[in-house]
């Protein structure tokens, strides 16, 4: 573990010195009149925050920064233009789901929410399983995915606790089922926190910077209903892959796991009745919810787009912390310290990302690089498919936001040099960067759950290549098909 460490260290010292110097060298070799002036001090920018992001040599946030600090003193752009992007209307629509999310977990809703929906799926081991990934991706569409993650690993922990105090006649297949269960109850919780957040603009980092992006470049918004045209169908059929995958390789043959309704029914006793808090949260979580889907209707109704996806959050998030839970000892849902938890971090991470996207644009190397791509003249199918594959197995390596947001305005060059609608090739790939089921270091929640000991690392890469392959085709086939039928 300590060679490990060390050698991550040297990863980031390198990557720290890397960055600078990567900079310097692309500035001064690319000539100063590449493709537009000033192009070349843009590229050695996108040099020096690409080796920080894949690196981590400083913090993700930070290197966001950059555009910001480094734009202005370069001549890119003005100071007023490179600030722009980091007060983006998507920043805020995240803004505000981050507020709501907060309100739910202080009064602990999204528990209670899982526990029921845990409750419902039976006690045998593929039931618990099954309840187990039904209230994560639901969880997981509204909540960061490793809140959720977090949240249900020490309740997956007590049910395989379970099994080592009631162990059945037969311990040599006993002992085999209860590892094989132990292992799909702490894969489906990894997998299904990431499937769920594809479902909602909210979701997951990856699909607020994708939105962000499309309305930087094409003046284009997508709608939180029009997006859950897709990402609703296309997370369940991959949940649904998600349990067939790990429940036939890991199969546990456990028909019943002794204790495991006792043990749900007394955690739902721990939380108590439904507090008047928790109804509040709910009732608020419930409005944001209707208007976010209805907007369009409302709107129609109405005459004028009163109602979009950023006021609606922020509107939601505000509530939180102006509805009292006490009005008498001047008591709200949410108080400002709350916030302290609040992922300031991934709010500058997005703006860092559109500041480099436009300088990008700006310059033109977006669309000289798309055009490249689009001269090849390779079919459109097999350029979609090649993307979508790209971005599944990059992202096993890279953070997914951090890949969205240098790997798309690229794709949207493409697209725009081809022709088609850029949702068409952009959202495929978005899509793609949250499929990132083989190894521990791929997303937070693959190594929350991987830090139980459960499982070792072949066993996520066995049912996670696997999930990886199913995710690539259902991706492509809903390209082809639903996103162009709502999109195109």
């Amino acid at each position: 573990m300590e060679e490990h460490s060390d050698s991550h260290s040297t990863i980031k010292v390198a990557g720290f010195l890397a960055g600078p110097v990567a900079f310097l060298l692309v500035s001064s070799l690319v000539s100063a009149d590449f493709i537009s002036p000033g192009a070349n001090k843009v590229l050695g920018v996108a040099a020096w925050m690409i080796v920080w992001w894949i690196t981590e040599a400083a913090p993700i946030p930070i290197t966001a920064l950059l555009p910001l600090i480094l734009f202005p003193f370069l001549g890119v752009m003005k100071m007023s233009e490179a600030a722009a992007p980091y007060a983006n209307p998507i920043i805020f629509l995240f803004m505000g789901g981050f507020m709501i999310a907060l309100g739910l977990e202080k009064h602990r809703l999204h528990e209670r929410i899982a526990l029921n929906l845990i409750r419902i799926t039976g006690t045998s081991g593929n039931g618990i399983i099954l309840g187990f990934m039904i209230a994560t991706g639901f969880i997981s569409m509204w909540i960061s995915n490793t809140a959720t993650a977090m949240m249900m690993l020490p309740i997956a922990i007590s049910v395989i606790d379970l099994l080592k105090t009631n162990k059945g006649n037969t311990p040599e297949t006993e002992s085999k089922g209860e590892r094989n269960f132990g292992i799909g109850l702490m894969l489906i919780i990894a997998y299904a926190a990431n499937i769920g957040g594809i479902a909602t603009i909210i979701g997951t980092p990856p699909n607020v910077v994708f939105v962000g992006l499309l309305d930087q470049f094409y003046q284009q918004k997508i709608p939180f209903g029009k997006w859950m045209l897709i990402g609703f169908p296309l997370s369940l059929i991959l949940l649904a892959s998600c349990y067939l995958i790990i429940t036939f390789i890991f199969p546990n043959h456990l028909k019943k796991v002794h204790g495991s309704d006792e043990l749900i029914k007394n955690k739902l006793m721990e939380l108590g009745n439904l507090r008047k808090e928790e109804k509040l949260v709910m009732m608020i979580f419930g409005i944001t919810s209707l208007l976010w889907i209805f907007q369009q209707a409302i709107n129609f109704l109405l005459g004028k787009d009163m109602l979009n996806d950023t006021n609606i959050a922020m509107m939601g998030g505000s509530l939180m912390f102006l509805v009292p839970s006490s009005l008498k000892e001047f008591k709200f849902l949410l108080h400002w310290r709350d916030t302290e938890k609040l992922s300031w971090g991934i709010l500058i991470l997005f703006g860092g990302g559109l500041c480099l996207a436009q300088g990008l644009s700006n310059a033109g190397i977006i669309q000289a690089v798309g055009a490249i791509i689009a001269e090849q003249g390779s079919a459109v199918n097999w350029l979609l498919f090649g993307l979508i594959t790209a971005s599944v197995f990059i992202t096993e390596v890279m953070s997914n936001v951090a890949l969205v947001q240098i790997f798309i305005p690229v794709v949207f060059g493409i697209a725009t040099n081809l022709g088609l609608n850029p949702i068409l090739l952009g959202l495929p790939v978005t899509l793609g960067a949250s499929m990132a089921f083989m190894f521990p270091v791929a997303t937070p929640p693959n190594a929350i759950v991987f830090s139980s000991g459960h499982m070792k690392v072949k066993d996520m890469m066995k049912a996670g290549f696997a999930l990886n392959i199913v995710s690539i085709l259902l991706i492509y086939l809903f390209a082809r098909t639903a996103i162009e039928w709502v999109f195109g």
